[in-house]
Protein backbone atom coordinates (compact mmCIF):
# COMPACT_ATOMS: atom_id res chain seq x y z
CA UNK A 1 0.00 0.00 0.00
CA UNK A 2 1.34 3.42 -0.75
CA UNK A 3 0.29 6.46 0.95
CA UNK A 4 0.94 10.37 0.03
CA UNK A 5 0.19 12.56 2.96
CA UNK A 6 -0.31 16.11 2.84
CA UNK A 7 2.53 18.03 2.08
CA UNK A 8 4.50 19.43 5.11
CA UNK A 9 8.06 21.09 5.35
CA UNK A 10 10.97 18.22 5.43
CA UNK A 11 13.21 20.47 6.43
CA UNK A 12 11.78 21.77 9.67
CA UNK A 13 9.95 18.88 11.02
CA UNK A 14 11.84 15.60 12.51
CA UNK A 15 8.90 13.79 10.93
CA UNK A 16 10.42 11.26 8.34
CA UNK A 17 9.84 11.60 4.85
CA UNK A 18 9.42 8.19 3.58
CA UNK A 19 8.38 5.46 6.05
CA UNK A 20 8.34 1.48 5.05
CA UNK A 21 6.71 -1.21 6.89
CA UNK A 22 7.22 -4.57 6.47
CA UNK A 23 7.57 -4.31 2.68
CA UNK A 24 7.21 -7.08 0.84
CA UNK A 25 7.66 -6.92 -3.17
CA UNK A 26 7.79 -10.26 -5.65
CA UNK A 27 7.73 -9.99 -9.03
CA UNK A 28 5.33 -11.23 -11.10
CA UNK A 29 7.66 -13.86 -12.06
CA UNK A 30 7.91 -14.44 -8.53
CA UNK A 31 11.30 -13.14 -7.91
CA UNK A 32 11.67 -11.56 -4.41
CA UNK A 33 12.94 -8.44 -4.78
CA UNK A 34 12.32 -6.93 -0.89
CA UNK A 35 11.70 -8.83 2.14
CA UNK A 36 9.90 -7.04 4.80
CA UNK A 37 11.92 -4.04 4.86
CA UNK A 38 11.09 -1.38 7.77
CA UNK A 39 12.29 1.88 7.95
CA UNK A 40 12.04 5.60 7.25
CA UNK A 41 14.09 7.94 5.53
CA UNK A 42 14.74 11.43 7.56
CA UNK A 43 13.16 15.14 6.49
CA UNK A 44 16.50 16.49 5.06
CA UNK A 45 18.83 14.43 2.75
CA UNK A 46 19.76 11.15 2.85
CA UNK A 47 22.37 8.81 0.56
CA UNK A 48 21.00 5.53 0.07
CA UNK A 49 23.80 2.96 -0.66
CA UNK A 50 23.40 -0.71 -0.78
CA UNK A 51 24.91 -3.84 -3.17
CA UNK A 52 23.91 -3.47 -6.79
CA UNK A 53 20.53 -5.92 -6.95
CA UNK A 54 20.15 -5.24 -2.97
CA UNK A 55 17.11 -3.02 -4.28
CA UNK A 56 17.84 0.53 -4.06
CA UNK A 57 16.09 1.85 -7.34
CA UNK A 58 12.73 -0.67 -6.24
CA UNK A 59 12.18 0.89 -3.05
CA UNK A 60 12.90 4.57 -4.78
CA UNK A 61 10.06 3.28 -7.32
CA UNK A 62 7.80 1.72 -4.04
CA UNK A 63 8.31 5.50 -2.29
CA UNK A 64 7.47 6.91 -5.93
CA UNK A 65 4.31 5.21 -5.72
CA UNK A 66 5.59 3.54 -9.36
CA UNK A 67 5.39 0.20 -7.80
CA UNK A 68 2.58 -1.27 -4.83
CA UNK A 69 4.20 -3.56 -2.21
CA UNK A 70 3.15 -7.15 -2.33
CA UNK A 71 2.67 -6.81 1.48
CA UNK A 72 3.58 -3.84 3.75
CA UNK A 73 2.86 -0.21 3.14
CA UNK A 74 4.52 2.56 2.26
CA UNK A 75 3.95 6.40 3.48
CA UNK A 76 4.80 9.52 2.09
CA UNK A 77 5.18 13.11 3.34
CA UNK A 78 3.88 14.62 0.92
CA UNK A 79 4.22 14.62 -3.27
CA UNK A 80 6.99 13.04 -4.26
CA UNK A 81 9.47 13.82 -7.22
CA UNK A 82 11.24 11.13 -8.71
CA UNK A 83 14.54 11.00 -11.39
CA UNK A 84 15.21 7.56 -12.24
CA UNK A 85 18.65 6.49 -13.77
CA UNK A 86 17.95 6.63 -17.70
CA UNK A 87 16.19 9.96 -18.41
CA UNK A 88 13.53 9.14 -21.52
CA UNK A 89 12.26 12.30 -23.37
CA UNK A 90 9.89 13.47 -26.23
CA UNK A 91 12.70 13.85 -29.00
CA UNK A 92 11.30 17.48 -29.79
CA UNK A 93 11.49 18.30 -25.90
CA UNK A 94 12.53 21.52 -25.15
CA UNK A 95 15.09 22.59 -22.05
CA UNK A 96 11.70 24.35 -20.87
CA UNK A 97 10.32 20.72 -20.93
CA UNK A 98 12.91 19.40 -19.46
CA UNK A 99 12.66 21.67 -16.33
CA UNK A 100 8.58 20.63 -16.24
CA UNK A 101 7.62 24.29 -17.27
CA UNK A 102 7.34 23.75 -20.74
CA UNK A 103 3.08 24.43 -20.41
CA UNK A 104 3.22 26.45 -18.15
CA UNK A 105 6.03 28.88 -20.05
CA UNK A 106 3.58 28.14 -23.56
CA UNK A 107 0.34 29.10 -21.42
CA UNK A 108 2.16 32.38 -20.42
CA UNK A 109 3.68 33.40 -23.56
CA UNK A 110 0.52 32.75 -25.33
CA UNK A 111 -1.72 35.15 -23.20
CA UNK A 112 1.36 37.40 -23.12
CA UNK A 113 0.49 37.77 -26.77
CA UNK A 114 -3.40 38.34 -26.86
CA UNK A 115 -4.53 34.84 -26.34
CA UNK A 116 -6.80 35.41 -23.30
CA UNK A 117 -8.45 31.93 -23.25
CA UNK A 118 -9.11 30.52 -19.59
CA UNK A 119 -6.89 27.29 -20.03
CA UNK A 120 -3.87 29.28 -20.05
CA UNK A 121 -4.63 31.00 -16.78
CA UNK A 122 -5.58 27.89 -15.41
CA UNK A 123 -2.07 26.43 -16.64
CA UNK A 124 -0.41 29.43 -14.77
CA UNK A 125 -2.04 29.67 -12.13
CA UNK A 126 -0.02 31.91 -9.87
CA UNK A 127 3.21 31.34 -11.49
CA UNK A 128 3.25 34.49 -13.68
CA UNK A 129 7.27 35.08 -12.63
CA UNK A 130 8.00 31.11 -14.30
CA UNK A 131 10.60 32.40 -16.82
CA UNK A 132 12.64 34.57 -14.26
CA UNK A 133 12.74 31.35 -11.95
CA UNK A 134 13.22 29.00 -14.82
CA UNK A 135 16.18 31.18 -16.14
CA UNK A 136 17.75 31.34 -11.98
CA UNK A 137 17.92 27.24 -12.39
CA UNK A 138 19.48 27.26 -15.37
CA UNK A 139 22.20 30.05 -14.20
CA UNK A 140 24.17 27.85 -12.17
CA UNK A 141 24.71 25.37 -15.55
CA UNK A 142 26.11 28.04 -17.31
CA UNK A 143 22.37 28.11 -19.14
CA UNK A 144 19.99 31.05 -19.44
CA UNK A 145 16.60 32.10 -20.73
CA UNK A 146 17.81 32.15 -23.95
CA UNK A 147 18.05 28.40 -23.69
CA UNK A 148 14.42 27.66 -22.72
CA UNK A 149 13.24 26.73 -26.20
CA UNK A 150 16.48 24.78 -27.26
CA UNK A 151 15.70 21.06 -28.23
CA UNK A 152 17.38 19.09 -25.17
CA UNK A 153 18.76 16.92 -27.96
CA UNK A 154 21.36 19.50 -28.95
CA UNK A 155 22.20 19.14 -24.40
CA UNK A 156 24.82 16.74 -23.73
CA UNK A 157 24.09 13.56 -21.55
CA UNK A 158 25.61 15.63 -18.71
CA UNK A 159 23.46 19.13 -19.36
CA UNK A 160 20.64 16.64 -19.44
CA UNK A 161 21.25 14.82 -16.52
CA UNK A 162 21.64 18.58 -14.39
CA UNK A 163 18.44 20.60 -16.31
CA UNK A 164 16.51 17.57 -14.95
CA UNK A 165 17.45 17.93 -11.52
CA UNK A 166 17.51 21.40 -11.69
CA UNK A 167 13.85 20.98 -12.53
CA UNK A 168 12.98 19.07 -9.97
CA UNK A 169 14.89 21.56 -7.44
CA UNK A 170 12.60 23.84 -9.29
CA UNK A 171 9.48 22.07 -8.92
CA UNK A 172 10.05 22.40 -4.81
CA UNK A 173 8.08 18.64 -3.84
CA UNK A 174 8.55 17.81 -0.31
CA UNK A 175 10.23 14.94 -0.97
CA UNK A 176 12.97 14.44 -4.55
CA UNK A 177 14.03 10.85 -4.93
CA UNK A 178 17.17 11.10 -7.28
CA UNK A 179 18.72 7.65 -8.62
CA UNK A 180 22.09 7.44 -9.66
CA UNK A 181 22.40 11.23 -10.87
CA UNK A 182 25.92 11.42 -11.69
CA UNK A 183 26.46 8.11 -13.50
CA UNK A 184 28.26 9.06 -17.15
CA UNK A 185 28.89 12.59 -15.71
CA UNK A 186 31.91 14.37 -16.02
CA UNK A 187 33.97 16.30 -13.43
CA UNK A 188 32.25 19.31 -13.97
CA UNK A 189 29.01 18.37 -13.84
CA UNK A 190 29.47 16.47 -10.59
CA UNK A 191 30.56 19.69 -9.08
CA UNK A 192 27.51 21.55 -10.42
CA UNK A 193 25.68 18.52 -9.25
CA UNK A 194 26.70 18.83 -5.65
CA UNK A 195 26.43 22.56 -5.93
CA UNK A 196 22.44 21.62 -6.49
CA UNK A 197 21.79 19.30 -3.54
CA UNK A 198 23.55 21.63 -0.93
CA UNK A 199 20.88 23.75 -0.20
CA UNK A 200 17.74 21.44 -1.71
CA UNK A 201 14.54 22.71 -0.37
CA UNK A 202 12.71 19.80 0.95
CA UNK A 203 13.63 15.82 1.54
CA UNK A 204 16.12 14.37 -0.51
CA UNK A 205 17.09 10.59 -1.23
CA UNK A 206 19.93 10.08 -3.46
CA UNK A 207 20.98 6.52 -4.84
CA UNK A 208 24.93 7.01 -5.97
CA UNK A 209 28.45 5.23 -6.09
CA UNK A 210 29.79 8.76 -5.95
CA UNK A 211 31.38 9.11 -2.66
CA UNK A 212 31.45 12.84 -3.17
CA UNK A 213 28.07 13.69 -3.89
CA UNK A 214 27.35 11.14 -0.80
CA UNK A 215 29.37 13.21 1.91
CA UNK A 216 26.95 15.80 0.95
CA UNK A 217 24.63 14.27 2.75
CA UNK A 218 22.99 14.71 6.37
CA UNK A 219 22.80 11.12 6.72
CA UNK A 220 23.39 7.79 5.24
CA UNK A 221 20.94 5.05 4.78
CA UNK A 222 22.26 1.69 3.81
CA UNK A 223 20.16 -1.56 2.22
CA UNK A 224 21.54 -4.73 3.53
CA UNK A 225 20.32 -8.20 3.69
CA UNK A 226 16.39 -6.69 3.11
CA UNK A 227 17.27 -4.70 6.27
CA UNK A 228 16.91 -0.53 5.85
CA UNK A 229 19.02 0.94 8.28
CA UNK A 230 19.86 4.74 8.63
CA UNK A 231 22.73 6.66 10.27
CA UNK A 232 23.12 10.39 10.91
CA UNK A 233 25.85 11.02 9.34
CA UNK A 234 27.52 11.52 5.69
CA UNK A 235 29.01 8.44 3.70
CA UNK A 236 32.45 8.79 4.38
CA UNK A 237 32.05 9.38 8.37
CA UNK A 238 29.46 6.58 8.65
CA UNK A 239 32.19 4.29 6.47
CA UNK A 240 35.04 4.91 9.10
CA UNK A 241 32.21 4.32 11.50
CA UNK A 242 31.42 1.20 10.28
CA UNK A 243 35.00 0.29 9.71
CA UNK A 244 35.74 0.36 13.62
CA UNK A 245 32.65 -1.63 14.80
CA UNK A 246 33.36 -4.45 12.10
CA UNK A 247 36.68 -4.15 13.45
CA UNK A 248 35.98 -4.63 16.85
CA UNK A 249 32.78 -6.51 16.50
CA UNK A 250 35.61 -9.25 14.42
CA UNK A 251 37.53 -9.14 17.59
CA UNK A 252 34.45 -9.90 20.13
CA UNK A 253 33.88 -12.83 17.78
CA UNK A 254 37.17 -13.97 17.87
CA UNK A 255 37.50 -13.60 21.81
CA UNK A 256 34.16 -15.19 21.96
CA UNK A 257 35.01 -18.33 20.22
CA UNK A 258 38.32 -18.51 22.43
CA UNK A 259 35.98 -18.70 25.40
CA UNK A 260 33.58 -21.68 23.63
CA UNK A 261 37.03 -23.72 23.39
CA UNK A 262 38.29 -22.85 26.92
CA UNK A 263 34.54 -23.90 28.40
CA UNK A 264 34.75 -26.97 26.23
CA UNK A 265 38.39 -27.60 27.55
CA UNK A 266 37.34 -27.18 30.98
CA UNK A 267 34.24 -29.46 30.43
CA UNK A 268 36.45 -32.70 29.05
CA UNK A 269 39.19 -31.89 32.08
CA UNK A 270 36.15 -31.81 34.94
CA UNK A 271 34.33 -35.19 33.02
CA UNK A 272 37.70 -36.65 33.41
CA UNK A 273 38.02 -35.56 37.30
CA UNK A 274 34.26 -37.21 37.87
CA UNK A 275 35.16 -39.97 36.59
CA UNK A 276 38.56 -40.43 38.58
CA UNK A 277 36.76 -39.26 41.62
CA UNK A 278 34.09 -41.94 40.34
CA UNK A 279 36.55 -44.77 40.36
CA UNK A 280 38.17 -43.84 43.42
CA UNK A 281 34.60 -43.68 45.15
CA UNK A 282 33.70 -47.59 44.10
CA UNK A 283 37.17 -48.57 45.33
CA UNK A 284 36.12 -47.23 48.82
CA UNK A 285 32.78 -48.37 48.72
CA UNK A 286 34.71 -52.07 47.88
CA UNK A 287 36.99 -51.58 50.81
CA UNK A 288 34.22 -49.97 53.30
CA UNK A 289 32.50 -52.08 55.52
CA UNK A 290 29.94 -49.97 56.44
CA UNK A 291 26.34 -51.34 55.85
CA UNK A 292 24.47 -50.96 52.06
CA UNK A 293 22.14 -48.82 52.98
CA UNK A 294 24.86 -46.12 53.76
CA UNK A 295 27.03 -47.28 50.64
CA UNK A 296 23.88 -46.48 48.77
CA UNK A 297 23.49 -43.18 50.18
CA UNK A 298 27.18 -42.24 49.49
CA UNK A 299 27.00 -43.11 45.98
CA UNK A 300 23.86 -41.33 45.36
CA UNK A 301 24.74 -38.19 46.58
CA UNK A 302 28.08 -38.83 44.41
CA UNK A 303 26.20 -38.78 40.75
CA UNK A 304 23.68 -36.24 42.36
CA UNK A 305 26.56 -33.94 43.17
CA UNK A 306 28.22 -34.96 39.61
CA UNK A 307 25.15 -34.55 37.66
CA UNK A 308 24.81 -30.47 39.17
CA UNK A 309 28.58 -30.36 38.00
CA UNK A 310 27.96 -31.82 34.47
CA UNK A 311 24.85 -29.55 34.31
CA UNK A 312 26.79 -26.55 35.21
CA UNK A 313 30.02 -27.02 32.99
CA UNK A 314 26.72 -27.92 30.06
CA UNK A 315 26.01 -24.81 30.80
CA UNK A 316 29.40 -23.05 30.78
CA UNK A 317 29.49 -24.57 26.85
CA UNK A 318 26.08 -23.37 26.16
CA UNK A 319 26.15 -19.64 27.13
CA UNK A 320 29.91 -19.01 25.35
CA UNK A 321 28.21 -20.95 22.41
CA UNK A 322 25.50 -18.49 22.10
CA UNK A 323 27.58 -15.58 22.92
CA UNK A 324 29.96 -16.79 20.10
CA UNK A 325 27.03 -17.16 17.83
CA UNK A 326 25.54 -13.67 18.83
CA UNK A 327 29.28 -12.11 18.18
CA UNK A 328 29.58 -13.47 15.29
CA UNK A 329 26.22 -12.42 13.95
CA UNK A 330 27.71 -8.93 13.98
CA UNK A 331 30.41 -9.34 11.72
CA UNK A 332 29.54 -8.44 8.24
CA UNK A 333 29.69 -10.65 5.46
CA UNK A 334 31.67 -8.63 3.50
CA UNK A 335 33.95 -10.70 1.08
CA UNK A 336 36.73 -8.67 -0.42
CA UNK A 337 39.16 -9.49 -3.50
CA UNK A 338 42.11 -11.64 -2.90
CA UNK A 339 44.30 -12.56 -6.10
CA UNK A 340 48.16 -13.58 -6.68
CA UNK A 341 48.54 -12.36 -10.43
CA UNK A 342 51.38 -13.55 -12.68
CA UNK A 343 54.07 -11.08 -13.26
CA UNK A 344 53.48 -9.69 -16.29
CA UNK A 345 57.16 -8.59 -17.01
CA UNK A 346 57.26 -5.42 -17.15
CA UNK A 347 60.18 -3.29 -15.88
CA UNK A 348 60.38 -0.14 -15.08
CA UNK A 349 61.67 2.40 -18.18
CA UNK A 350 60.09 0.08 -20.59
CA UNK A 351 58.42 1.70 -23.10
CA UNK A 352 54.82 0.65 -23.61
CA UNK A 353 52.84 2.99 -25.55
CA UNK A 354 53.25 7.18 -27.16
CA UNK A 355 50.07 9.88 -27.01
CA UNK A 356 51.01 12.62 -28.77
CA UNK A 357 50.79 15.48 -26.86
CA UNK A 358 51.48 19.43 -26.84
CA UNK A 359 53.37 21.72 -24.53
CA UNK A 360 52.27 25.07 -25.59
CA UNK A 361 52.62 25.22 -29.71
CA UNK A 362 54.83 22.30 -29.86
CA UNK A 363 54.10 18.84 -30.40
CA UNK A 364 55.42 16.77 -28.00
CA UNK A 365 54.99 12.78 -27.51
CA UNK A 366 53.69 11.59 -24.12
CA UNK A 367 55.38 7.61 -23.30
CA UNK A 368 53.89 5.46 -21.00
CA UNK A 369 56.24 3.45 -19.49
CA UNK A 370 57.15 0.54 -17.11
CA UNK A 371 54.52 -0.49 -14.51
CA UNK A 372 53.12 3.15 -14.56
CA UNK A 373 49.43 3.90 -13.42
CA UNK A 374 48.48 6.46 -15.19
CA UNK A 375 44.59 8.17 -15.35
CA UNK A 376 43.17 10.22 -18.43
CA UNK A 377 40.92 12.57 -18.15
CA UNK A 378 38.88 15.40 -19.36
CA UNK A 379 34.97 16.63 -20.01
CA UNK A 380 32.53 14.09 -21.79
CA UNK A 381 32.76 14.80 -25.82
CA UNK A 382 36.27 15.82 -25.68
CA UNK A 383 37.18 12.09 -27.83
CA UNK A 384 38.85 9.72 -24.45
CA UNK A 385 36.94 6.33 -25.67
CA UNK A 386 38.38 7.37 -29.11
CA UNK A 387 41.65 7.68 -27.92
CA UNK A 388 41.70 4.46 -25.95
CA UNK A 389 40.26 2.90 -29.44
CA UNK A 390 43.36 4.20 -31.53
CA UNK A 391 45.53 3.03 -29.18
CA UNK A 392 44.34 -0.47 -28.32
CA UNK A 393 42.47 -1.45 -31.83
CA UNK A 394 44.35 0.79 -33.75
CA UNK A 395 41.10 2.29 -35.09
CA UNK A 396 38.98 5.03 -33.71
CA UNK A 397 35.63 4.08 -32.26
CA UNK A 398 32.48 5.59 -31.59
CA UNK A 399 30.16 8.02 -33.23
CA UNK A 400 33.08 11.08 -32.15
CA UNK A 401 35.37 9.32 -33.94
CA UNK A 402 36.23 12.32 -36.99
CA UNK A 403 35.94 14.92 -34.30
CA UNK A 404 38.99 13.90 -32.47
CA UNK A 405 41.42 16.35 -33.73
CA UNK A 406 44.95 13.85 -33.31
CA UNK A 407 47.61 12.82 -35.44
CA UNK A 408 46.41 9.19 -35.32
CA UNK A 409 49.86 8.26 -36.65
CA UNK A 410 51.47 9.37 -33.52
CA UNK A 411 48.92 7.05 -30.91
CA UNK A 412 51.27 3.94 -31.01
CA UNK A 413 51.44 0.62 -29.05
CA UNK A 414 54.99 -1.07 -28.31
CA UNK A 415 53.30 -4.19 -27.06
CA UNK A 416 50.68 -6.89 -28.16
CA UNK A 417 49.96 -8.12 -24.60
CA UNK A 418 47.03 -5.68 -23.68
CA UNK A 419 43.97 -5.74 -21.69
CA UNK A 420 41.08 -3.56 -22.45
CA UNK A 421 37.52 -3.10 -20.51
CA UNK A 422 34.98 -0.94 -22.34
CA UNK A 423 32.84 1.42 -20.61
CA UNK A 424 30.30 -1.35 -20.14
CA UNK A 425 30.69 -5.38 -20.25
CA UNK A 426 27.73 -6.13 -22.49
CA UNK A 427 30.46 -6.85 -25.10
CA UNK A 428 30.74 -10.42 -23.11
CA UNK A 429 29.33 -13.46 -25.22
CA UNK A 430 25.93 -13.78 -23.42
CA UNK A 431 25.72 -17.44 -23.38
CA UNK A 432 28.93 -18.27 -22.62
CA UNK A 433 30.14 -18.85 -19.18
CA UNK A 434 32.24 -17.30 -16.84
CA UNK A 435 34.95 -20.40 -17.02
CA UNK A 436 34.51 -20.50 -20.85
CA UNK A 437 35.20 -16.82 -20.91
CA UNK A 438 38.30 -16.85 -18.88
CA UNK A 439 39.26 -20.61 -19.86
CA UNK A 440 39.63 -18.64 -23.46
CA UNK A 441 42.31 -16.40 -22.25
CA UNK A 442 44.34 -18.67 -20.10
CA UNK A 443 44.26 -21.55 -22.39
CA UNK A 444 47.15 -23.27 -20.61
CA UNK A 445 45.74 -23.01 -17.54
CA UNK A 446 43.96 -26.10 -16.16
CA UNK A 447 40.30 -25.42 -15.20
CA UNK A 448 41.25 -26.39 -11.55
CA UNK A 449 43.67 -23.22 -11.15
CA UNK A 450 41.23 -21.21 -13.28
CA UNK A 451 38.40 -21.74 -10.67
CA UNK A 452 40.49 -21.38 -7.50
CA UNK A 453 41.08 -17.86 -9.14
CA UNK A 454 38.13 -16.87 -9.99
CA UNK A 455 36.90 -17.60 -6.72
CA UNK A 456 39.24 -14.78 -5.20
CA UNK A 457 37.55 -12.69 -7.25
CA UNK A 458 34.08 -14.19 -5.78
CA UNK A 459 32.76 -16.03 -8.44
CA UNK A 460 32.48 -19.43 -7.02
CA UNK A 461 30.37 -22.44 -7.17
CA UNK A 462 27.52 -22.95 -9.63
CA UNK A 463 28.15 -19.20 -10.80
CA UNK A 464 31.32 -19.80 -12.77
CA UNK A 465 28.79 -22.51 -14.97
CA UNK A 466 25.68 -19.76 -15.45
CA UNK A 467 25.11 -18.15 -18.83
CA UNK A 468 26.88 -14.24 -18.44
CA UNK A 469 23.15 -12.91 -19.51
CA UNK A 470 22.00 -14.66 -15.84
CA UNK A 471 24.79 -13.12 -13.71
CA UNK A 472 23.92 -9.72 -11.58
CA UNK A 473 25.75 -6.74 -12.88
CA UNK A 474 28.54 -6.70 -10.33
CA UNK A 475 29.33 -10.45 -10.67
CA UNK A 476 28.80 -9.70 -14.57
CA UNK A 477 31.58 -7.23 -14.26
CA UNK A 478 33.90 -9.07 -12.46
CA UNK A 479 33.72 -11.81 -15.50
CA UNK A 480 34.84 -9.34 -17.90
CA UNK A 481 37.52 -7.84 -15.32
CA UNK A 482 38.69 -11.49 -14.57
CA UNK A 483 39.49 -12.28 -18.76
CA UNK A 484 41.74 -9.54 -18.07
CA UNK A 485 43.77 -10.04 -15.04
CA UNK A 486 43.51 -13.76 -15.40
CA UNK A 487 44.84 -13.82 -18.96
CA UNK A 488 47.82 -16.32 -19.53
CA UNK A 489 50.02 -14.37 -20.19
CA UNK A 490 48.97 -11.53 -17.98
CA UNK A 491 48.59 -8.27 -19.89
CA UNK A 492 51.34 -5.60 -19.85
CA UNK A 493 49.12 -3.01 -20.09
CA UNK A 494 45.83 -3.01 -18.60
CA UNK A 495 43.45 -0.16 -20.05
CA UNK A 496 40.04 0.50 -18.17
CA UNK A 497 37.50 3.55 -19.97
CA UNK A 498 34.60 4.40 -17.08
CA UNK A 499 35.02 1.02 -14.82
CA UNK A 500 33.45 2.52 -11.92
CA UNK A 501 30.16 3.57 -14.22
CA UNK A 502 26.93 1.30 -12.46
CA UNK A 503 29.08 -0.46 -10.20
CA UNK A 504 28.32 -0.28 -6.25
CA UNK A 505 30.78 0.68 -3.27
CA UNK A 506 31.32 -2.87 -2.51
CA UNK A 507 32.26 -3.59 -6.19
CA UNK A 508 34.78 -0.52 -6.29
CA UNK A 509 36.21 -1.77 -3.34
CA UNK A 510 36.92 -5.37 -4.79
CA UNK A 511 38.43 -3.14 -7.94
CA UNK A 512 40.63 -1.23 -6.22
CA UNK A 513 41.70 -4.55 -4.28
CA UNK A 514 42.17 -6.59 -7.55
CA UNK A 515 44.34 -3.67 -9.32
CA UNK A 516 46.49 -3.60 -6.29
CA UNK A 517 47.50 -6.91 -7.04
CA UNK A 518 48.27 -6.11 -10.92
CA UNK A 519 52.01 -5.17 -11.46
CA UNK A 520 51.58 -3.98 -15.34
CA UNK A 521 51.00 -0.76 -16.66
CA UNK A 522 47.99 1.51 -16.10
CA UNK A 523 45.85 3.27 -17.77
CA UNK A 524 41.95 4.19 -16.63
CA UNK A 525 39.61 7.15 -17.82
CA UNK A 526 37.56 7.83 -14.83
CA UNK A 527 35.58 11.14 -13.90
CA UNK A 528 35.30 9.51 -10.31
CA UNK A 529 38.07 11.45 -8.14
CA UNK A 530 37.30 9.12 -5.67
CA UNK A 531 38.54 6.05 -7.12
CA UNK A 532 41.14 7.59 -9.08
CA UNK A 533 42.89 8.95 -5.44
CA UNK A 534 42.52 4.95 -4.23
CA UNK A 535 44.58 3.65 -7.21
CA UNK A 536 48.26 5.40 -6.46
CA UNK A 537 48.25 6.92 -9.74
CA UNK A 538 52.38 8.03 -11.12
CA UNK A 539 50.27 10.33 -13.26
CA UNK A 540 47.72 12.14 -15.18
CA UNK A 541 46.64 13.26 -18.71
CA UNK A 542 44.10 15.57 -19.83
CA UNK A 543 42.79 16.09 -23.22
CA UNK A 544 40.54 19.05 -24.08
CA UNK A 545 37.83 20.01 -27.20
CA UNK A 546 41.06 21.17 -29.38
CA UNK A 547 42.38 17.55 -29.04
CA UNK A 548 45.35 19.12 -26.47
CA UNK A 549 46.75 16.07 -24.26
CA UNK A 550 49.03 17.76 -21.37
CA UNK A 551 50.23 16.15 -17.98
CA UNK A 552 48.29 17.93 -14.84
CA UNK A 553 48.30 17.64 -11.54
CA UNK A 554 45.76 14.79 -10.08
CA UNK A 555 43.33 15.91 -7.96
CA UNK A 556 43.91 16.29 -4.18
Amino acid sequence: MFTPSSPSPARTSARPSVTFADVTLVRDDGTVTLTDVTGSFGPSRTGLVGANGSGKSTLLRLAAGLLTPTSGSVVVAGDVAHLPQHVTLDAVATVADLLGVGATLAALRAIESGDVAEQHFEVVGDDWDVEARAADALHPLGLGADDLDRPVATLSGGETMLVAVAGLRLRRAAVTLLDEPTNNLDRAARAALRELVRTWPGALVVVSHDTALLDEMDETAELYASRLSVHGLPYTSWRAQLETEQHAAAQAARTAEQQVKVERRQRIEAETKLARRARQGRTMALNAKAAPIVLNAWASKAEATAGRHRRAMDDKVASARAAAQAAAARVRDDESVHLELGDPDVPRGRRIAELPGSSGDAATTIVLQGPERVALVGANGVGKTTLLELLVHGTPGGDDARELPIDASRVRLLTDRVGYLPQRSWHLDDDASALELVGAAAPSVPTRDLRNRLARLLLRGDTVHRPVRTLSGGERFRVALARLLLADPPPQLLVLDEPTNDLDLTTVDQLVAALAAYRGALLVVSHDDAFLARLALDRMLELDRTGDLREVEPSP
